[in-house]
């Protein structure tokens, strides 16, 4: 068990570079799509330019961070079964696998951006983008609290966020209205 720390901090890094991703691609997509509507040559200059940053982040850092966060929480299971025996894991696992679900859906949106499908808004992707950050709110408390319980209260926290989000993009569409360089 000696190197139970090393493989717990080696999926916290991954972690960190996992969430890196699917913190940043959905603002390359808003770029993307508001590069789509542009005239031409900057439509083409700027799309070809984002579609390759998207793809390097995608596949480079994003796809190889979440599976090896798996694997080493995998690993880390099997050093310490107990862990499954916790209801604090079992909601835990709830939101890794609405993690996976974020990540699968923006993957889609990827792949259609890479083919130039735009079918969302440049403010539906701004949106979209604090997804990942409820679900690290969540499972944060739950890692720190260790009670399947007193992390609703991190949840309150989150939903307060969220309200404050919801009205700091308010705000934020409003000032673009009045000043589209902004």
């Amino acid at each position: 068990m000696e190197y139970y720390n090393y493989i717990k901090s080696l999926h916290l890094i991954f972690v960190v570079t996992w969430f890196a991703g699917l913190f940043y691609i959905p603002r390359l997509f808003v770029y993307q799509i508001e590069a789509f509507y542009k005239p031409s040559p900057d439509k083409e200059i700027l799309g070809k330019q984002l579609k390759l940053m998207a793809k390097r982040l995608w596949y480079i850092i994003t796809w190889p961070s979440a599976i090896l966060a798996t694997v080493f929480a995998l690993w880390l299971l099997v050093l310490v079964p107990s862990f499954l025996q916790q209801g604090w894991m079992h909601v835990k696992l709830a939101f890794v696998f609405l993690l996976y679900a974020y990540h699968y859906q923006t993957h889609v949106y990827f792949k259609q951006l890479q083919q130039d499908i735009v079918k969302k808004t440049s403010n539906f992707m701004r949106l979209w983008n604090e997804g990942a950050t409820f679900i690290l709110f969540a499972v944060v408390f739950l890692v720190i609290l260790k009670n399947s319980l007193n992390w609703i209260f991190g949840v309150g926290g989150i939903i307060i966020l969220g309200i404050l989000i919801m009205l700091g993009f308010k705000v934020y569409k409003s000032i673009r209205a009045k000043n589209p360089d902004a």
